[in-house]
């Protein structure tokens, strides 16, 4: 569908505009795919070595030791890719304990979650605080995406849906006619939909940095980036503890 895409993409644009570091991680629990691919590799680090410290962390100097560095400065903690006695993709248990750990040390947690079939990513699109459903620009696709709507609303979940972002992301650069149609019919049922436009840059399985990609790319990410920062809760503490670092950086800049 373009979940790990679309993770590295609003994280690159997030990290231009936010003076603190962001961070994203994988929460999939897969050895392959995902985030890995859209950034630059600087330690052997993964999600695994993070997650094994989980509520221990304290700063975040600790988790920089094992996080990749996306083009703009998106931090992240990408799949482990082994399946040995040693390492392995933690569990989903393990990973949100991390995630709590992290929500205290960075102003914005990214998580690039597992399909919407699976129990744990219905338990983590109810904590979170943007939750982002993600759709091929397809009829099937955005039809599957309104009977998962439909499913949530049914088993009691309807607060999770009316926080729902709904990001298409298109394929192609032209889609058929009846996807927009299936769009249209698509965001009477959630707060939000914003399209994704095709982008090579994005469909490239390389590091992806928001400032190559085309304009109108650019903007629909914004979009996105507006529906998610809109849900985000300030926490007072949060910006009271996190001060913009000014080492090395010219004073009065920002």
């Amino acid at each position: 569908m373009g979940r790990s895409t679309l993770v590295a993409a609003l994280g690159s644009l997030l990290a231009l505009a936010c003076p603190q570091p962001l961070i994203a991680v994988d929460m999939t629990g897969r050895p392959w795919g995902g985030l890995a691919h859209r950034v630059r590799r600087r330690s052997p680090g993964t999600v695994w070595d993070a997650a094994r410290h989980g509520g221990g962390l304290t700063d975040r100097g600790q988790v920089q030791r094992w996080t990749q560095l996306g083009p703009t400065g998106l931090e992240v903690l990408t799949g482990e890719p082994e399946m040995t006695s040693a390492r392995r993709p933690p569990l989903y248990s393990e990973v949100a304990v991390l995630v709590a750990a992290l929500r205290r040390l960075y102003p914005v947690v990214l998580v690039d979650l597992s399909p919407a079939d699976q129990r744990s990513t219905w338990t983590a699109l109810a904590w979170a605080a943007a939750p982002v459903l993600v759709a091929r620009a397809g009829v099937d696709s955005l039809q599957h995406t309104m009977r998962l709507v439909a499913r949530m609303r049914a088993v009691g979940l309807a607060d999770v849906v009316e926080r729902c972002v709904v990001v298409v992301m298109e394929t192609s650069p032209s889609p058929p006619r009846q996807v927009r149609a299936a769009q249209i019919q698509a965001a009477q049922a959630v707060g939000d939909l914003v399209p994704v436009p095709y982008d090579g840059a994005l469909a490239r399985p390389e590091p992806v940095d928001v400032r190559s990609l085309r304009r109108v790319t650019r903007g629909a990410l914004m979009r996105v980036a507006v529906a998610v920062l809109n849900r985000c809760p300030a926490d007072p503490h949060l910006v009271a503890t996190t001060q913009p670092e000014t080492t090395g950086r010219d004073e009065g800049t920002s």
